[in-house]
């Protein structure tokens, strides 16, 4: 290939190492473009992240179904895994993007400043975007992923003097500097954006620290002595925070300052709106009570189900005090509407929040400040409803309305607008094909009917006769119950099944019946091999 009188070579005919190489230029340039954003999100808001953006807007347009297999298949790692998804569609995108700029160089890079466009619009229309500032880390993300991919084919087609193999080589050698330099950076980049927090998030995290919760007016009653039972493997009857499931919608966890919140209460039927800090809160009368909570995603036998020691302000006296009368009373709202600073809406009944229940705008949990994960600074907890319908996290807005005027966030979607939770009952030990040894097996698990109590728990062996298991004492109708069976097994494979029978009487079906529209019901079992014997 010959020189021009300019010194340089023309752009010669790509091979196929240089298509592998744009393929590289076009990876680099994503991952450059993502770093970087990541870096300038963790100084504006982590939510504004492209990735954190663009996943949010995915999760609210996919099909609940979806959601629903992919938190059977995923469990609390949905979130982890869609975020993979949309790396990897990035990926291919990416590639895609390098090849056009080998052919079309300018063209190449328009495309990865439109990927960026794309981010900051999905960023800035997020519904707890706050301001036009959420779609400055797409926006400088993508024009520093375009120009490097820029200057990265440009280092490919439009080479320093000299002609041939050699100077093939050399085009290739200064492409590959340029690349592992800049990915380097990217990396430290990344790295850092991770390890920091940004200035809000900074503000969260101390507010939080210097919350000091409150002695409750109404304490919870002490948990009897039999309520906890000493079996390995069961559930333990308090859920540690750490081990509470998580179900939700957030790709980033929220970090609200506690200082700077604010709840309204208003709506349909409201006499007089409140506006409320976590001081006026913290400062009213507090409740604290042992409740139970169930995600309508759990499956017969599943997770999503634990129990702690909640404290908070029952949320029927902030209505009362805003005028509000429920459906029974003559009120003209049968709904109430929270709200999430992430934007989410959940739909409650107003008549179950105010029918003497234990509903709770709640602030602390197991005797400390709620975890960012589970709501801080305050969250509903209402015993008896699935949490889908009733347990609001970092909430800042209750609106009185109607079920036929407003259609909350899951109703749309295909889920029920009131889902009392079902009586439920799981087998915790032994494991699903676990292999005991034959003799007396200790076959312990927890029931739970919120809001109407465990009566009894029956345990079957293969297709023997109902045998009632022994109970944990009961501590309120609104925690699940322990219950353990003395099972003297023989050597084989069998199976073992529970069913529970409620406060009322009612027992569980032995039909399974999926998650949707309103919560699992059917009969957990296991199988298991007994070892021993000749």
């Amino acid at each position: 290939m010959n020189a021009t009188s300019d010194g340089h070579r023309p752009a010669r005919e790509a091979t196929r190492t240089d298509r592998l190489l744009a393929a590289l230029g076009g990876l680099l340039a994503a991952y450059v473009s993502l770093a970087v954003a990541d870096l300038v999100a963790s100084r504006v808001r982590p939510g504004a992240s492209p990735v954190a953006a663009v996943g949010g807007a995915f999760v609210d347009r996919t099909p609940a179904a979806l959601k629903d297999w992919a938190i059977r298949t995923f469990g609390e790692d949905d979130k982890a895994v869609l975020q993979l998804g949309i790396l990897l569609v990035l990926a291919l995108l990416a590639v895609g993007t390098g090849l056009l700029a080998l052919r079309r160089h300018a063209l190449g890079s328009a495309a990865v400043g439109a990927f960026g466009v794309l981010g900051a619009l999905a960023a800035v229309t997020r519904p707890d975007s706050e301001s036009a500032v959420d779609a400055v880390p797409s926006l400088v993300g993508a024009a520093l992923g375009a120009l490097l991919l820029y200057v990265l084919i440009g280092r490919l087609l439009a080479p320093r003097a000299g002609t041939g193999t050699a100077a093939a080589r050399a085009d290739r050698r200064s492409f590959l500097v340029v690349a592992a330099s800049t990915g380097l950076a990217a990396t430290g980049a990344a790295a850092l954006g991770r390890a920091v927090d940004s200035p809000a998030e900074e503000n969260a995290t101390a507010s939080r620290a210097a919350v000091r919760l409150p002695r409750p007016a109404s304490p919870a009653p002490p948990v009897p002595a039999g309520a906890r039972l000493a079996v390995p493997g069961i559930s333990p009857f308090t859920t540690p925070n750490r081990d509470f499931y998580r179900v939700d919608t957030a790709l980033v966890v929220p970090k609200v300052d506690a200082n700077r919140w604010r709840l309204r209460l208003h709506g349909t039927g409201v006499r007089e709106e409140l506006t409320l800090t976590l001081r006026d809160l913290m400062a009213r009368r507090a409740v604290e009570r042992d409740i139970t909570l169930a995600c309508v995603s759990n499956e017969v036998g599943g997770p999503y189900v634990g129990n702690a020691r909640w404290l908070g302000v029952p949320l029927a006296d902030l209505l009362r005090e805003a005028g509000v009368r429920p459906p029974s009373g003559g009120g003209p709202a049968d709904q109430l509407v929270a709200r999430s600073v992430d934007g989410m809406t959940i739909g409650t009944p107003v008549e179950d929040v105010m029918d003497g229940r234990d509903a709770l705008l709640a602030f602390g949990m197991n005797g400390e400040p709620l975890p960012f994960e589970h709501g801080f600074p305050v969250r509903m907890v209402v015993p008896g409803l699935y949490g889908y319908v009733s347990a609001c996290k970092w909430i800042e807005s209750i609106e009185l309305t109607t079920f036929d005027a407003y259609d909350a966030y899951w109703v749309p979607r295909g889920w029920a607008a009131e889902a009392p939770v079902k009586t439920q009952s799981r087998i915790d030990t032994p494991r699903p094909f676990g292999r005991p040894a034959a003799g007396t097996v200790m076959v312990a698990g927890v029931a739970w009917a919120q809001h109407r109590g465990v009566r009894r728990v029956e345990v079957r062996v293969d297709d023997g006769p109902w045998r009632e298991a022994r109970l944990a004492a009961e501590d309120t109708r609104d925690t699940w119950r322990q219950w353990t069976y003395a099972w003297e097994a023989v050597p084989g494979r069998h199976t073992l099944t529970v069913r529970a029978t409620d406060g009322t009487g009612a027992t569980q079906p032995e039909r399974r019946t999926a998650t949707m529209p309103d919560g699992a019901q059917g009969r957990h079992s296991v199988v298991v091999t007994v070892e021993g014997g000749e």
